[in-house]
């Protein structure tokens, strides 16, 4: 297998353009997800097609979030050893193919810069253990990591759909219009979907303002 072809630099995997037909009347998703399903089958030639399809979006995502081209640029191809490995475990009744692929891409996105900040607290230690503290920070951290735990079990309770839409709008820094892009999705269905996500997730924290 050839693991990573040629990069389609181009614009044209937008989301109007997902969500245009062939003649045939097969939509953008439809046949990105049967590709899905040939490269599930070890079929080399539809990973290069996916890929091709969909590098250009899925790296423009890994960049926002790392804001560092070199390392998105390695977290992309870690993307795709993932997808061709998984293609499997693309369900269509979970969300479009693209939606599956930018989650993937999200979440490998947000591991490496999780992993960037834990050598930067490593790099810190020292420093932070020999400088004087001139107050108690106990209470304080063991507050942060309690509302950091409260907020990820929230975002659990959400629906598949709320949680990639409030991701995408409020971890990910996008646009509601941007979101709407890189889901697939109607600009309408996007807000709405961010909307009560927001506020089932305001119900799970017991915030009442």
């Amino acid at each position: 297998m050839t693991p990573f072809p040629s990069k389609n630099t181009g614009d044209g995997a937008s989301g109007a353009a997902s969500r245009s037909t062939t003649a045939s009347g097969v939509t953008e998703s439809d046949r990105l997800a049967a590709t899905l399903r040939a490269t599930a089958r070890g079929d080399d030639a539809a990973f290069a097609r996916v890929y091709d399809d969909t590098s250009a979006r899925v790296h423009g995502l890994v960049l926002r979030v790392l804001r560092n081209p070199a390392q998105a640029e390695e977290v992309t191809q870690e993307v795709y050893l993932e997808v061709w490995r998984r293609a499997s475990s693309f369900d269509p009744a979970k969300g479009s193919p693209y939606a599956w692929l930018l989650t993937l891409a999200h979440r490998r996105a947000v591991d490496r810069v999780r992993s960037s900040q834990s050598a930067t607290a490593r790099d810190e230690t020292w420093e932070a253990r020999t400088r004087d503290i001139h107050y108690d920070t106990t209470a304080e951290k063991a507050t942060e990591r309690l509302e950091a735990h409260r907020v990820r079990a929230a975002l659990h309770e959400l629906t598949d759909a709320q949680r990639q839409a409030v991701s995408l709008a409020y971890l990910g820094g996008y646009t509601h219009r941007e979101v709407a892009s890189l889901l697939d999705l109607p600009l309408g269905t996007a807000k709405t979907r961010i909307r009560d996500g927001l506020i089932r997730l305001r119900d799970q924290l017991g915030v009442t303002s």
